[in-house]
């Protein structure tokens, strides 16, 4: 298990990946509810970080046709470089085997 960032086989998501996510979901503007459910995230969960987000300027809020649009702002794009940018270089072999070749399971490749 990589304690640096996300692992798909791990069952928690850290901070930094679900910032990311909502990140990625906002980028052409999105409802506060996709957000919860595209995230996966409880509306209590969503505020928290939503509310930190719009402080430290990553996200925007918009005011479109008497609707709440968050959007990722251009300091939240710059964040999501960078972040890719580090769990590339933090991946393994492991995280990465063969470029995403699937290997079939031994027991198919033997021959008869």
């Amino acid at each position: 298990m990589n304690p640096w960032g996300p692992n798909p086989s791990s069952k928690r998501r850290d901070k930094l990946h679900i910032i990311s996510e909502i990140l990625e979901i906002a980028k052409d503007g999105v409802l506060k509810t996709q957000i919860m459910y595209r995230a996966n995230l409880s509306f209590t969960q969503l505020n928290d970080y939503l509310k930190f987000m719009l402080k430290i300027n990553l996200i925007e809020k918009i005011l479109e046709n008497g609707k709440e649009i968050y959007k990722t702002a251009d300091k939240g794009l710059d964040f999501l470089q960078r972040y890719r940018e580090i769990t590339e270089l933090l991946k393994t072999e492991d995280d990465n085997p063969k470029n995403n070749v699937k290997i079939p399971p031994p027991h198919l490749l033997r021959k008869n």
